[in-house]
C-alpha cells in the first residue's frame, strides 16, 4: 500500500508552528510496511485543499489528512473530503453527549459550534477521542482510503496508535515487524556502499536514515506469522553486524547514551567526565538515562585553564606551550581525572567550539577526546567543523563521539590493544 500525508492549516504554511506529524507518521507506516511518498501542507483554503486531496486520491491508496477537525469555520477538513468523495454528514447524539461530557470535566462551557465535531460522514469508522474533543474519521470509497487525525499532537499521536495502527494491521495480508538498527561511525553514503545489495534485498526491506553523526537502519519484513517476521528480520541484522561490525552499537535502543548506559551496567563499569568545550553534554546525556546512577560517577566541567591545572592537574607547562586544546591538555585532563573519581573510564574532552577562537593551526571544530581506562589512556584527534557557525553541531558531535570511545572499548578488546597507551 501507498500513503500520502497531507498537513491541514495556514499556521503550518505561515511556520508559525512546527509540523510534526508527518514525521510520527512516517515513521510508523514505515514500520508497517506502508510506502509514503508523498508529504503537503495547504492553508485553511477549500479550494487548493480540494485540488490537493484530489491529486492524492488519484496516486494514493490512503491519504492521512492531519488538523482541521476542530469546530471553527477555517476548520475544513472533514466538510471538504466529504464533499469530495459524495459523502453526507449526519449528526450523531453518542458523539455529541461525549463532547459535552469532554466540556463538563474540564469546567468549561461548550459552545454551539463545538456541535460541528460530533457530525459524522456517512460510512465512517469514527475514531474514538480520549485526548481531546474532535474524533477522527477512516472513510473508504472505491479501494481508497481517507484517515482524518485531528491537529494537536498530543491527540494525534495516541489515536494513531490506539486506532488507526490496529485498523491498518488488519488490511494487511500477513504480520509486518521491523527492527531498528543504531550505526555510529560511518557515514550514509559510505554505509549504502558496504551494504547496497541488502538495501535492494526485497523481503526485509532494509532502509537507511541519516541522524544527526549517525545512521538509523530499519529493517521490516512480511511474513505469515510473527515468527517467520522476527526471524527474517534478526537473519538480516546478523548480515548487517558482520558487514559494519563495530559500528552497530545497539538494536532497539533509543540513542548511543542509552545503549552505552546498558553497557555499563552490563559489564558493571563506571564513568566520570571532565568536559571543556562540550560543557556538560556527555554528562548530561549520560544522566539522561534511568538508572545512570548505577554507573555515572562524577561529572566536571573544566572551561577556564586555572581549573584544568587547580583541579585536574594539567601542567602549566602544557597550557603555556601547546595550549589547553592539545592532545598533550586532553591526556593530563584525563588521567588527572582518573584521580579524582576513581571511575573505570574517565573521559576528558577539549576543543574550539566556535564561532570564534580558531586559528589556522587549530581551526574551529578542534577537538581532542581522550578516554583513561586501566592505566592507559587513548586520545583521538577530531575536527567536525563544516563551517564556523556550527557551534552546536561541534559540541554534539564531541559529546556523541566521547561516548562512542567508551563504548568501544567496551565492546571490543582490540580497542584497547591497539589504541590506548
Amino acid at each position: 500500500m501507498n500513503a500520502e500525508i497531507i498537513s491541514v492549516g495556514t499556521e503550518i504554511v505561515l511556520g508559525d508552528i512546527l509540523n510534526t506529524h508527518s514525521q510520527f507518521l512516517s515513521r510508523e507506516l514505515a514500520g508497517m510496511g506502508i510506502n509514503v511518498y508523498y508529504h503537503t501542507a495547504v492553508g485553511d483554503n477549500d479550494r487548493r485543499f480540494t485540488g490537493m486531496l484530489e491529486n492524492a486520491l488519484n496516486r494514493s491508496d490512503i491519504v492521512f489528512l492531519t488538523g482541521g477537525l476542530g469546530p471553527t469555520t477555517d476548520d475544513i477538513t472533514k466538510e471538504t473530503a466529504c464533499q469530495l468523495m459524495g459523502l453526507e454528514c449526519h449528526y450523531d447524539e453518542a458523539i455529541g453527549e461525549r463532547i459535552r461530557s469532554y466540556f463538563a470535566r474540564s469546567g468549561r462551557r461548550m459552545s454551539e459550534n463545538n456541535k460541528k465535531q460530533a457530525m459524522v460522514p456517512q460510512g465512517a469508522v469514527v475514531l474514538q477521542n480520549d485526548w481531546g474533543t474532535a474524533p477522527g474519521f477512516i472513510l473508504e470509497k472505491e479501494g481508497k482510503t481517507v484517515v482524518l487525525l485531528p491537529g494537536p499532537p498530543r491527540e494525534l499521536q495516541p489515536m494513531f496508535l490506539q486506532r488507526v495502527k490496529p485498523y491498518l494491521e488488519q488490511k494487511t495480508n500477513g504480520i509486518i515487524f521491523s527492527k531498528n538498527v543504531r550505526v555510529f561511525g560511518i557515514g550514509e553514503s559510505l554505509l549504502e556502499e558496504e551494504i547496497v545489495d541488502l538495501v535492494t534485498s526485497g523481503n526485509p526491506t532494509v532502509a537507511l536514515y541519516a541522524k544527526t553523526g549517525e545512521v538509523l537502519i530499519r529493517v521490516t519484513a512480511k511474513a505469515p506469522n510473527q515468527q517467520q517476521a522476527e526471524e527474517l528480520v534478526d537473519g538480516m541484522i546478523g548480515q548487517l553486524r558482520e558487514r559494519l561490525g563495530n559500528t552497530v552499537y545497539g538494536i532497539d535502543v533509543a540513542g548511543l547514551n542509552e545503549a552505552l548506559v546498558a553497557e555499563l551496567k552490563r559489564q558493571k563499569k563506571t564513568v566520570a567526565t571532565a568536559e571543556s568545550c562540550t560543557g556538560g553534554m556527555i554528562a548530561e546525556q549520560i544522566t539522561d538515562v534511568p538508572g545512570s546512577s548505577e554507573v555515572f560517577e562524577m561529572g566536571t566541567v573544566t572551561y577556564a585553564n586555572r581549573i584544568k591545572r587547580d583541579l585536574l592537574g594539567v601542567s602549566e607547562q602544557t597550557l603555556q606551550t601547546v595550549g589547553a586544546v592539545s592532545r598533550e591538555c586532553a591526556l593530563e585532563m584525563a588521567r588527572g581525572l582518573a584521580q579524582k573519581s576513581g571511575a573505570d573510564f574517565n573521559v576528558a574532552v577539549t576543543g574550539i567550539a566556535g564561532p570564534s577562537g580558531g586559528t589556522p593551526e587549530k581551526p574551529v571544530g578542534t577537538v581532542y577526546i581522550a578516554v583513561e581506562h586501566g592505566g592507559k589512556v587513548w586520545c583521538h584527534h577530531y575536527y567536525f567543523a563544516r563551517n564556523q557557525k556550527e557551534r552546536d553541531y561541534n559540541r554534539t558531535q564531541a559529546c556523541l563521539n566521547a561516548m562512542n570511545m567508551v563504548r568501544l572499548t567496551l565492546t571490543d578488546p582490540k580497542i584497547y590493544e591497539e589504541y590506548y597507551e
